[in-house]
């Protein structure tokens, strides 16, 4: 026997062991037989499928050593992680002859073909098998194409023969429809109309309806003796065997009659529903969908409204009934039942079941005045009356037995019999009192005052009745019975100041802070601040101040006065108590007469709500204490200037010079005051004086500015160079010489005044803005584009330069190159309000031309993107609001409007807009009001504001005419 293994050894028999593996072939030893004629197949490969020694039997074979033990069919696999069904060899056999099975099914047989499959498809597909495959599909496609044009001419002629036997409807009436084009209108009118073929249930469905079973039908049967009907438990109640009523179930029926107890079958219907909603609630895997405790819990409180469910209403009665039965001695279930059957419109039954409610609960309040509610107006009294009897202690039945009555004289009897029942009861007093005239009131107060000694009201309203020597023993006794209230000493105080007596007033308020102290009363205050505002609005200014005075110090640490009284005082402005805040800055000026920031928010508040004699007086105490603050001393001589009083600013400005010697503010206010009244000269010669003793390059810039409106070209530019000698780094000095030049047409000039004054100052933006328009204005684009370019490295992240470019593009006619432009500007200036007020709507200056950058129907869209970025900046506020206006949405235009204002009043070109805009939709009372806010805000910044207001022709113009002055350049441009 040859096994594999020796097998390939033996080399007798041209074994052809070199077939095995397909390799090179074994050379043979040398032999006798090499003499002879070598056989032609040695040294070309086997065939294909070739199996040595399978001719002459010469096999190998496998024996039990090779494959290991035979198995039981319950041994485990070697795949300890086999799936279950595969975990034992028996389910590896069984699964590998259920794949070899073939598939039977009568689906899978065909009659020719028998059942569909390969007989052979268990077995391997090999090489042959795939060159047979190709063999049969080149036979049967040659085939098909010999037959190809005898199968369709076949088809075809069969088709012709179908369609002759059995022609479709369109060539069945294709004569006809030739016919239509001879018939007339009226042939074709009088065809009927077809009618519908449908029979009578079709055409009129009638839906199902499904009516539950009233209570009467359970009787009905009850009593006939049908008591057989029970509840299916296969009908989805999962196997409850709940009896109905009228089955033989004991306690449904009571003992000995033949009714039925309707509060056990609202019970079962209440079990019932438990049981459904308790199936319901686990239904979507495992999720609670409904709460049956909760559900049915809001059945209980439900009450419906007029118009709702019948069912709802239905169940609320019987649920209420229910509870009334259970127990019928609660209150609210009596109420709550009349309601609802007042809420149905069954308002003679809800009277039936609250006047038994008061039979059962004849103690309850609520009760009796639900039960006057309901009943009218006689029978109201009436119920009232026994309502009275049942509770004599009752203020609330009073008080409705008094409103019944319609006569003055009638509700007066019913209070004073109230009162001889319940004489210290403060609501019945203050009721009655209400209704009499002053004399009989103060007699009954002082009944009151001795029945409720400790009610504070009763006391002060019979104070405001008795005289000015009554009123003060009156607030001693109540003094001596409430001594920890605080409002009586206030009124106390509130009467010797109405009746002139102002020196008492403080004495009283300090007597009271000792007073509640000494009882143990704690001094909060907040309460007494808000004391003084109240006494403020009732016109007591001199109680007010006192207890401003006695209480602002409490409770304050020392170094956090200043700031907490600050604020106080700020709170009294906002709630209109300015009596309050002057007293508040009056105590803080006598704290600290030297603060500066005091003495400013006193002066601030006196020129916004004061009179010009009290800020004047407090000027002069502020510069007596603060000498050398600049800024008071200008604003007592603006005041003085402002009322025309010339010679008194000079004075005080004259004072102002020995207090601050060579101060630039104090020379440049008085050329200002004397400039401002034409007296020219004047001013020079102070300006001369400044610069020999102040020299300041803002003083020589406003030698220069005199000296340019006033016409003396020549004299302005000697000022200008002699001041760039000294102040070449000031860029305004330069703008001023450019803008000069330029007006005297000088372009050569002014263009190298600029470039001079950017090499000394390279990062002043408007030098920079001024040689771009210079170079725009005779025609070199490139060169205005190319500076502006230079800028931007110069002076990164400036949203001035970035919107100029924008524009430059925009007025070149180049859009799309502008809309690049605002692009990367946004990125390197996300938050600048100016570009964005480009980016959200037209621009309005009148440097250039007005546009859009968005559409409109982005624009709502950038706005909000805008206000999310720069929700306080007013250039995006005001962009908001001109959105509006174009949208004609008027009221959301002037709310923008005022909030921009509110936000910056400095912004000159927003107070232009907003007169622009009330112009045309506003009346005069808001076009006035507009005018003077601008006016007490004199703004100075803005682009359409300074072109206007720094123009050498406007120089003497006021704030209200430069307003109207800019507000007419403004176009809409939308």
């Amino acid at each position: 026997v040859v096994t594999p293994k020796n097998a390939s050894k033996t080399t007798t028999g041209a074994t052809g062991a070199a077939g095995v593996s397909g390799g090179p072939p074994i050379m043979p030893l040398a032999s006798p037989l090499m003499g002879k004629k070598k056989k032609p197949f040695l040294g070309m490969p086997a065939p294909l499928g070739y199996v040595p020694g399978l001719g002459r039997g010469a096999t190998g074979f496998t024996t039990r050593s090779d494959i290991g033990p035979a198995r039981d069919a319950n041994d485990p696999v070697d795949d300890r992680h086999a799936p279950p069904g595969k975990r034992t060899v028996g389910d590896q056999m069984k699964k590998n002859q259920d794949d070899d099975d073939e598939d039977l099914n009568d689906t899978n047989y065909d009659e020719f073909n028998g059942y569909a499959g390969s007989l052979f498809s268990s077995g391997p597909y090999e090489k042959d098998d795939e060159e047979a495959d190709a063999i049969y599909a080149a036979l049967d496609k040659r085939m098909d194409e010999r037959r190809k044009e005898r199968r369709e001419l076949r088809e075809k002629e069969e088709i012709e023969k179908y369609r002759m036997e059995r022609p479709k409807i369109q060539q069945q009436f294709s004569d006809l429809k030739r016919k239509l084009a001879e018939v007339s209108e009226e042939e074709w009118l009088s065809i009927p109309e077809v009618g519908d073929a449908r029979n009578k249930r079709q055409r009129n469905p009638r839906y199902e309806k499904l009516t539950p079973v009233p209570d009467s039908f359970f009787s009905k049967h009850l009593q006939s003796g049908e008591n057989h009907t029970t509840v299916d438990p296969l009908q989805g109640l999962g196997g409850l065997n709940t009896p109905y009523p009228g089955s033989m179930t004991p306690g449904l029926m009571t003992p000995g009659t033949g009714e039925l107890d309707m509060r056990k079958i609202g019970q079962a219907r209440n079990t019932l529903m438990d049981m459904r909603l308790s199936q319901v609630s686990d239904s979507v895997s495992g999720q609670t969908v409904v709460d049956p405790k909760g559900y049915l819990t809001d059945l209980n409180s439900m009450i419906p409204t007029h118009g709702g469910d019948i069912s709802d209403i239905k169940k609320a009665r019987l649920l209420l009934k229910s509870v009334r039965e259970t127990n019928p001695h609660h209150p609210p279930a009596w109420i709550a039942s009349a309601r609802l059957e007042e809420v149905t419109g069954k308002l003679q039954v809800a009277r039936n079941l609250i006047m038994k409610g008061t039979e059962m609960c004849p103690k309850s309040e609520d009760v009796w005045l639900e039960a006057a509610r309901l009943q009218p107006g006689d029978t109201a009294k009436a119920v009232v009356a026994q309502a009275v009897r049942h509770l004599p202690q009752s203020v609330r039945i009073y008080i409705r037995a008094a409103e019944l009555e319609t006569d003055i004289r009638a509700k007066k009897r019913v209070l004073r019999k109230a009162l001889e029942n319940v004489s210290k009861s403060v609501r019945l007093w203050k009721t009655a009192v209400e209704l009499e005239e002053p004399e009989d009131a103060r007699i009954m107060l002082s009944r009151a005052v001795e029945c409720c000694p400790t009610s504070v009201e009763l006391w002060l309203a019979l104070a405001r009745l008795e005289t000015y020597e009554n009123a003060r023993r009156v607030l001693n006794k109540a003094r001596e019975n409430i001594p920890t209230d605080r409002h009586i000493w206030i009124t106390a105080a509130k009467l010797e100041e109405a009746n002139g007596n102002t020196q008492m007033v403080d004495k009283i308020i300090d007597r009271a802070i000792t007073s509640l102290r000494a009882n143990g009363v704690e001094i909060n205050r907040e309460q007494w601040i808000q004391d003084a505002e109240e006494c403020d609005k009732a016109g007591s200014v001199a109680t007010c101040q006192a207890v401003i005075r006695a209480v602002i110090g409490i409770g304050i640490e020392e170094e956090d006065r200043k700031h907490t009284w600050m604020e106080d005082a700020d709170s009294c402005v906002a709630h209109g108590a300015l009596e309050c805040a002057r007293a508040i800055y009056a105590h803080a000026l006598q704290v600290f007469p030297s603060k500066k920031s005091v003495w400013l928010r006193a002066a601030y508040f006196e020129k916004n709500h004061g009179t010009r004699e009290s800020l004047e007086a407090l000027l002069q105490r502020a510069v007596a204490h603060c000498p050398k603050a600049e800024v008071l001393w200008l604003m007592g001589a603006k005041s003085k200037w402002l009322a025309d009083d010339v010679p008194a600013a000079r004075s005080i400005l004259a004072l102002a010079f020995q207090a601050n010697p060579n101060s630039e503010e104090i020379w440049l206010a008085a050329v200002k005051l004397e400039s401002e009244n034409n007296e020219y000269e004047r001013a020079r010669r102070l300006l001369a004086k400044a610069r020999s003793s102040a020299p300041t390059a803002r003083v020589f810039m406003k030698s220069v500015k005199l000296e340019w409106v006033l016409g003396n070209i020549e004299a302005a530019q000697e000022l200008c160079t002699e001041a760039l000698k000294h102040y070449e780094d000031f860029p305004k000095l330069w703008m001023m010489r450019g803008q000069i030049e330029e007006q005297c047409e000088s372009m050569d000039k002014a263009r190298e005044a600029y470039n001079q004054g950017l090499k000394k100052c390279p990062h002043s933006v408007p030098l920079w803005l001024l040689l771009s328009h210079l170079e725009e204005s005779v025609g070199q684009l490139t060169r205005a584009r190319a500076i502006l370019e230079k800028a931007r490295l110069k002076n990164p992240q400036s949203p001035e330069l970035w919107l100029e470019s924008v524009r430059l593009e925009f007025r070149a006619g180049l859009k799309n190159i502008a809309n690049t432009l605002m692009a990367k500007a946004l990125q390197e200036c996300p938050n600048s309000g100016l570009l964005l007020l480009l980016w959200i709507g037209p621009s309005y200056s009148k440097i250039h031309s007005a546009v859009f950058l968005e559409g409109r129907p982005q624009r709502k869209t950038k706005s909000v993107d805008a206000l999310k970025k720069c929700e306080h900046d007013p250039h995006v506020l005001l962009a908001v609001a001109k959105l509006f206006w174009s949208e004609r949405k008027i009221t959301k235009a002037r709310e923008w409007f005022l909030r921009t204002v509110k936000i910056e009043p400095d912004l000159g070109d927003a107070w232009a807009l907003f007169y622009k805009f009330e112009l045309q939709h506003g009346t005069e009372e808001q076009q006035e009001e507009v005018r003077k806010r601008c006016e007490n805000a004199e703004p100075r910044h803005g682009e359409l504001w300074c072109a206007e207001s720094k123009h050498v022709l406007n120089w003497q113009k006021k704030t209200g005419e430069i307003l109207a002055q800019v507000a007419s350049k403004i176009k809409n441009t939308f």
